[in-house]
């Protein structure tokens, strides 16, 4: 089958760099063009060797080769638009993104492109990127959001419940500080997390606004940031319309997500740190009294929280099996 190319715009961010050694392992994909503006003319494959082993990254997985003759390269908008490429991906901070759709588009209307922000989460006009719950539409996709990492846990967790659903579930996340991204802030700040646990954006965070919408069910989400570099764990209390026992929770959950092998159910209460540089969201600890239950998930959010679903929907809209370079168990 033809190699495709792709367009990574935002490449050098702790998602990009796991973004890159994915798609530099892929057997039919290919990155030809990896903007970023501080890295620009640095040797792709030099630079994320260097950033993977290095700390707080520290990376364990296997490193791909890269062609030596890429480069990072800071472009405009239109000048990227002018490139040959089959798909883009925009690993962009929020409220960059449209920005560089208009320009891809206004070049090529039909050029696929997977945003990996939450600028296109609410967009009636781009398909939510869950192939668990979404796989059909997202299939020859032309736009595509990347759901958000903690959504992704939240998002599963909570699908195969809504109808049963009694009011609004209470998600309460941690993750690791990778997921404040590579700019200096307090919520990725070693000295200040040491020893501690920081709430943050306690009503109306955009994952919330993004479970509500694609769940089509109220929510109540609050996210916290840990010493953890990454990592993630979200404990989702809810009220059923009618009581279970925790065997029927963990049966239904075995029966929504059989044959899915990124999705993992277990009995046991799984923790953030099993998840660390693996591709899947593990769901168990199922626990309930009466009507009301609990579930927990984790999973690793530059990964399935964030490369790797992009890696599954960049298959999936460009026609490749939808694991092609993932390496799973």
């Amino acid at each position: 089958m033809t190699e495709l190319s792709v367009g990574v715009v935002g490449a050098r961010g702790y998602v990009g760099l796991e973004l890159l050694r994915l798609l530099g392992g892929h057997p039919e994909l290919a990155v030809s063009v990896a903007l970023s503006r501080s890295a620009a003319g640095a040797p792709v494959g030099a630079h994320v060797a260097a950033a993977y082993r290095a700390p707080p990254f520290s990376g364990t997985g296997s490193l791909p080769d890269f062609d030596p003759a890429l480069r990072f390269e800071d472009l405009s908008p239109a000048e990227a638009a002018a490139r040959e490429v089959d798909a883009w991906v925009l690993a962009l901070p929020n409220d960059h993104a449209p920005a560089w759709v208009a320009a891809l588009t206004a070049r090529r209307p039909v050029v696929p492109i997977l945003d990996l922000s939450s600028d296109h989460r609410g967009d009636d006009g781009w398909i939510y990127g869950s192939p668990e719950r979404l796989r059909a539409r997202l299939a020859g996709a032309r736009r595509v959001a990347n759901p958000g990492c903690y959504a992704t846990g939240a998002f599963l967790a909570l699908a195969p419940l809504v109808a049963r659903l009694a009011g609004p579930p209470s998600a309460f996340g941690v993750s690791g500080y990778s997921g404040a991204g590579t700019t200096p802030s307090a919520r990725n700040d070693p000295a200040r997390l040491r020893d501690n646990l920081v709430p943050y954006a306690l009503v109306g965070h955009a994952h919330e606004r993004e479970l509500c919408r694609h769940l089509g069910h109220e929510v109540r989400f609050v996210p916290h940031v840990a010493p953890f570099f990454r990592g993630i764990v979200v404990t989702v209390s809810l009220e059923l319309r009618e009581p279970t026992s925790a065997a029927e929770l963990e049966a239904l959950y075995r029966e929504a997500y059989a044959g899915e092998p990124l999705v993992t159910v277990t009995r046991d209460v799984p923790e953030p740190r099993a998840a660390v540089e693996h591709h899947h969201v593990t769901l168990g600890g199922c626990a309930v009294s009466g009507r009301h239950a609990v579930v927990v998930a984790t999973l690793d959010n530059l990964l399935k929280g964030a490369a790797t679903q992009a890696v599954q929907n960049l298959n999936l809209m460009l026609g490749r099996a939808e694991l092609a370079g993932i390496a799973v168990p």
